[in-house]
């Protein structure tokens, strides 16, 4: 048996040539989507005469992307396996209705209205509905051979006229007080002391991941960056971090609403007034934490390489083994999964179930995962790509609304922003070959 040949790896020293941004090990074109992201903040603040970047905007532009980027998280993996989901909008409008007549209509017969298990039971029921249809549409694709465009194509007309069906068209309103701070607002604000503490942890999970990252790269005999480029990455990664949480506390409760709540809470009101910071929003702690477990599993779990190596080459991936229909069939009811999160976030926000819920939106996470750097092409893609293309697209809207643009105009720049994307993205991948 041969011995290892740990003489021939490379030393894990570090390298000390090449340009900085090599050194630092950062990806050229998420540099460039945060640039374009700043470009767009800039720009809409300069138009709307500093509107834009205001906390109360910032706060309410990360409520309004959660949704759809834990959505476009799934959407990653379906284009990375080389086929597209059209119906994740109407998916997201069934799944929202069954939930508000779950906790407005059969719940409060059962166990009356405001109890505590109304929530949980509303999520559970999401998830499961939602991951239920997406099983069903991979079904399809996977073992019955049709292309996932017809499939999600008659999804999307098939699940929109089920949301209908419901409730005949009607709205179903108001949801559970607990149910609603999964859409934020003041139930799911976190307030500023619960906000700093997550952002203290996050810090710390980031150095923890950057040691962990750099002690297994030793140990595999992999090179590795310099200290002080693992040092940079800690601090510029810490200082968004906290820099998010600082606008988060900075965006406070309106003065009814505290006073309401101080006295809710047995805190005397001064006669001058106090300020009650709203800190992070949960939905977007939910979207953060969905980031997190989605790359996880791209990255380091069998699935997720699964996923990749079918998108490389499907024939090769099914030659070595992989099981690649039962695989397919699982990453769409992955994404049948994330859209009963985004229906729970949705609902909550609007505080009712209607039937336009979800309208346009496989529109908007598509884009978010292509703008993000996924190849339509399959076998490349990112999560944090795909979020970061979220909050561009979402960027783009609010932006528009501030500027009091009609929504047939908005739809025009997001469908040439979109077109515009995909050609450079194709320019870039066909630099760097």
């Amino acid at each position: 048996m041969t011995a290892p040949a740990t003489t021939t790896a490379p030393h894990p020293s570090a390298s000390t040539d090449g340009s900085l941004l090599s050194k630092l090990e950062i990806d050229v074109r998420m540099l460039g989507m945060l640039g374009a992201l700043a470009a767009i903040w800039i720009g809409f603040d300069i138009l709307s005469g500093g509107l834009f970047l205001t906390p109360r905007n910032l706060w309410n532009l990360s409520v309004q992307t959660a949704s759809i980027a834990v959505m476009s998280t799934g959407m990653v993996l379906v284009i990375v396996t080389r086929n597209i989901d059209l119906s994740v909008g109407a998916i997201l409008g069934l799944v929202g209705m069954i939930v508000g007549v779950v906790q407005v209509r059969w719940l409060p017969g059962w166990l009356g209205f405001e109890h505590w298990l109304t929530a949980p039971v509303a999520v559970l029921v999401a998830l499961a509905v939602g991951g239920a249809i997406g099983l069903f549409q991979g079904w399809l694709i996977a073992y019955l051979g049709i292309p996932s465009f017809i499939v999600t194509l008659g999804g999307l007309l098939v699940w929109r006229g089920a949301a209908w069906w419901v409730t005949a068209g009607q709205t179903v309103a108001p949801m559970d007080t607990r149910f609603k701070a999964l859409g934020g607002g003041v139930e799911g604000a976190l307030g500023a002391t619960a906000t700093w503490i997550v952002a203290s942890v996050a810090g710390g999970l980031v150095v923890v991941a950057l040691g962990l990252a750099r002690r297994r790269r030793i140990r595999f005999g992999f090179p590795v960056r310099p200290v002080w480029a693992d040092g940079v990455i800690a601090l510029l990664a810490c200082g968004a971090v906290l820099g998010a949480a600082t606008i988060a506390n900075s965006y406070p409760l309106p003065a009814g609403t505290a006073r309401r709540w101080a006295e809710a809470n047995g805190i005397a009101w001064p006669e001058g007034g106090m300020t009650i910071p709203h800190g992070v929003a949960l939905p977007v702690l939910i979207a953060v934490v969905v980031g997190l477990l989605m790359t996880f599993l791209a990255r380091r779990l069998r699935f997720g390489r699964y996923v990749f190596a079918i998108g490389g080459n499907p024939e090769a991936a099914e030659l070595s083994g992989i099981n690649t229909r039962l695989t397919l069939m699982k990453v769409f009811g992955l994404m049948g999964l994330l859209c009963g999160i985004s229906a729970c976030i949705s609902t909550a926000r609007l505080n009712a179930a209607t039937n336009a819920a979800g309208t346009l939106d496989e529109l908007y996470v598509i884009a978010s995962a292509v703008i993000g750097g996924t190849s339509l092409a399959g076998g490349i893609g990112t999560i944090a790509g795909a979020m970061l293309g979220a909050l561009v697209m979402q960027s783009l809207q609010s932006g528009m609304v501030l500027l009091g643009v009609d929504t047939p105009l908005q739809n025009i720049v997001v469908g040439a922003v979109l077109v515009l994307a995909v050609w450079v993205d194709g320019l870039y991948r066909r630099r760097i070959r």
